[in-house]
């Protein structure tokens, strides 16, 4: 913007008031404008059609009496069609729309609770756009948009609000930790469950083997033999695997054995247990 005497510049995205005699006469676009001051013509001042960008930092109360600094940024422009109402109607349009933003803002803030007041700040926003936009459309200017940048409550508060979160976590990550250990018992205790229930089941086919193995014993060596009884065979071969035993163990320098009456009154009673238990077994196959 520059002017010559009576030669005036306005620059793109500007406009100029021309006044005459101290009266609005017109409004000069962007360009070379000649204003001759000896016919009381002259520019007043300019308008940038730009747009422009207004940061308000309010302080208001909520619904449950938590103090908050809420920031708005309102983008706003001159109406190149309104410039003559947007440079005489206000004096100071940036604290025009500040008390319009501070007022809307008090409105609305007080009827929301503090975590409401986060999560329906674009609600507060448009708000704020909207009743904006009403009221400075009469005075030549267009409210772009309205942004809730930042709301900030206090630092006590903010504090507290912390640790609530920090402890709902931490309740779930114990929920979390207890459940997973319940489902480790679970598994381990289904893992004892089949591993006894596989080393009964091999203990089992053990003893069914053993007993099997006794009894074709008993029947080759009575069919070999004539004249023996079952009984006699079943001694001896239950006195034949005592000495097997007892030679196993003699023969290891390191084995631990615990050591029974070995006499032949002994053997004896060993083997009448040994056959009562096998005839037992067998009794419940």
């Amino acid at each position: 913007m520059g002017q010559s005497q009576c030669c005036y510049q306005v620059n793109q995205s500007t406009v100029a008031i021309k006044e005459s005699y101290g009266k609005f006469d017109e409004v000069l676009e962007p360009g070379l404008h000649c204003v001759p001051w000896i016919t009381g013509k002259k520019v007043s001042g300019y308008l940038s059609l730009r747009v422009q960008q207004l940061d308000i930092h309010c302080e208001t109360k909520t619904k449950d009496n938590v103090f908050v600094m809420v920031v708005a940024s309102i983008q706003y422009r001159v109406l190149a069609n309104k410039a003559a109402d947007a440079f005489y109607k206000l004096s100071n349009p940036r604290e025009q729309i500040q008390s319009y933003v501070f007022d809307v803002i008090r409105a609305a803030v007080p009827k929301l609770k503090i975590d409401d007041v986060f999560e329906q700040k674009n609600d507060v926003a448009k708000v704020v756009e909207d009743e904006l936009e009403k009221a400075m459309s009469m005075y030549g200017y267009e409210i772009i948009q309205t942004l809730i940048v930042d709301i900030e409550p206090d630092i006590n508060v903010k504090k507290a609000m912390n640790e609530i979160n920090a402890a709902s976590r931490m309740r779930v990550a114990a929920n979390e930790k207890a459940e997973a250990e319940k489902i480790l018992q679970i598994k381990r205790a289904e893992g004892e469950a089949e591993s006894k229930y596989l080393s009964g089941l091999g203990i089992a086919r053990q003893r069914q083997a053993i007993v099997d193995g006794l009894r074709d014993s008993v029947l080759a060596f009575s069919s070999n033999v004539p004249g023996t009884s079952a009984k006699e065979v079943m001694d001896m071969v239950l006195i034949t695997q005592y000495f097997d035993t007892m030679k196993d163990i003699g023969a290891s320098s390191k084995s631990s054995a615990v050591f029974i009456p070995h006499g032949p009154g002994a053997v004896r009673d060993i083997a009448a247990q040994v056959r009562d238990g096998l005839l037992q077994g067998n009794s419940f196959q």
